[in-house]
């Protein structure tokens, strides 16, 4: 870099030269990519803004609204989400106008000195120096987009943290409730089976039941017995996790949870908008997006940086008793390390170009996962249907098994087969209420319901 001073004459023609547009592309030109006109399987109605939707609370589970509440004010992986907020936001500071065009300091001194056969004395002395650095190609101007898109992008990447972290949430807090609902139908089971095993005997000691028969009640009862404790210790395994999550210890949460609730609902399918809605309200989108304008801008930073800069310098000094100043123009012309700044310039426009692919790849998987998750949605509340009207239909004939097999005009393996089969229906039903409870905040979460903090 070689530096040239100008005399104050040549400063009106510079200023006209610093008056120039900023170079490189323009940040905020870029057009969206196109997306379909609808979801399929959706009816192509716009939806408004949902980030600030709290659709958890559609469950209706005050225990469920209230952890995820709580949890997003001290969840660690939510913090530091925020936390990356503040450091953008103290970068995006840096680069105003005042803190990257201008520069100056102002000291001052006061010094004794002496020496032998040389009298004490004192001098004060003090200096004021300041820059302006013009931007005479918007690469000032680049920065400070840079720095706020970068900004953007750190909120935008902190909703996304968000939404996962209420995803796991929720998914933890459904698998604890399928789990409690398995242990009651299995004691439930249990208590079912020892009447089966009781009458059974009875049978046995009146001769018209064997041995064998009383060995089958009985392995079917120990069978169920024996899957209480892998769905206490599934049910644990959730609790521990949401304690995890939430950042606190496990004993409380244990205890609030084993008092015991329902299982989640599935509420009425959300409205999935558009694919254009996705651009306003996903955060991942957007935050693909925010990179995209700071990556076009730091394309301006460097190629501005080929071209020559012109600041102006003022100096005051004062010591001694002696003042002097000093004011004028400097242009400074990148001469001997054009090829590095090019590099960096090619560099630039490379990682803009990757950015962009980022942005519309990400816009293309947020379709997707918006027809994929309203799809599951759907074919699981049709499942959770059959489901229904197949553990009704094995509920009543099982109490016409029961009838017959305590009357004697139906054998003991039928009725251990229609016990088996109204078990794991019942069990089926749970697991698919689940499932498509959990589908459902997944859906949510696709069109970016509940990304903004309330």
């Amino acid at each position: 870099m070689t530096v040239f001073s100008t005399g104050l004459k040549t400063l009106p023609i510079l200023l006209l030269t610093a008056a120039c547009a900023a170079v490189g592309p323009n940040p905020e030109g870029t057009a969206p990519p196109a997306v379909p006109t609808g979801f399929v399987g959706g009816d192509g109605t716009p939806v408004a803004t949902v980030a600030q939707t709290k659709f958890w609370a559609d469950y209706r589970d005050t225990t469920l609204s209230n952890i995820i509440e709580r949890g997003l004010a001290q969840n660690l992986n939510v913090l530091a989400a925020n936390q990356r907020i503040q450091v953008a936001s103290a970068a995006a500071q840096a680069t105003g106008v005042a803190a990257s065009q201008v520069q100056g300091s102002l000291t001052g001194q006061r010094e004794r000195s002496g020496g032998d056969n040389i009298q004490a004395s004192t001098s004060n002395g003090g200096a004021l120096s300041a820059s302006f650095v013009f931007d005479m190609f918007g690469g000032q101007q680049r920065a400070r987009q840079a720095a706020s898109a970068s900004l953007l992008s750190a909120e935008a990447g902190a909703q996304t943290t968000r939404l996962a972290w209420i995803a796991e949430v929720i998914s933890a807090y459904s698998d604890a409730r399928y789990y409690q609902e398995s242990m009651a139908l299995t004691r439930n089971l249990v208590a079912t089976r020892q009447q089966t095993v009781s009458v059974t005997r009875n049978k046995l000691d009146l001769g018209s039941a064997t041995d064998f028969e009383v060995a089958q009640a009985e392995a079917l009862l120990a069978t169920a017995r024996a899957d209480l404790p892998t769905q206490e210790a599934a049910f644990n395994a959730q609790v521990f996790r949401l304690a995890t999550l939430l950042n606190e210890p496990a004993g409380p949460l244990m205890a609030q949870l084993q008092r015991g609730a329902s299982m989640l609902r599935v509420p009425a399918p959300p409205r999935i908008g558009v694919p254009a809605d996705l651009l306003r309200n996903r955060p991942d989108v957007r935050a693909a997006e925010h990179d995209l304008v700071a990556a076009m801008a730091t394309v301006g930073v460097a190629q501005a940086a080929l071209y020559p800069s012109l600041s102006l310098t003022g100096s005051a000094t004062s010591t001694g008793g002696s003042d002097m100043w000093s004011f004028g123009p400097r242009i400074s012309l990148p001469l001997l390390n054009q090829g590095l700044l090019r590099a960096t310039h090619n560099q630039r426009v490379a990682q803009a170009e990757l950015a962009e692919t980022t942005w519309r790849s990400s816009i293309t998987t947020a379709v997707g996962d918006v027809q994929t998750q309203n799809s599951n949605l759907q074919r699981y509340r049709q499942q959770v249907g059959a489901l229904e009207a197949a553990v009704t239909s094995y509920e009543r004939a099982y109490e016409l098994a029961q009838r017959n097999f305590e009357a004697g005009s139906l054998g003991l393996l039928d009725l251990l087969e229609v016990d088996r089969a109204l078990a794991a229906a019942r069990i089926s039903l749970a697991s698919a209420r689940n499932t498509a409870a959990k589908s459902w905040a997944s859906l949510n979460i696709a069109v970016g319901a509940g990304a903004a903090p309330q």
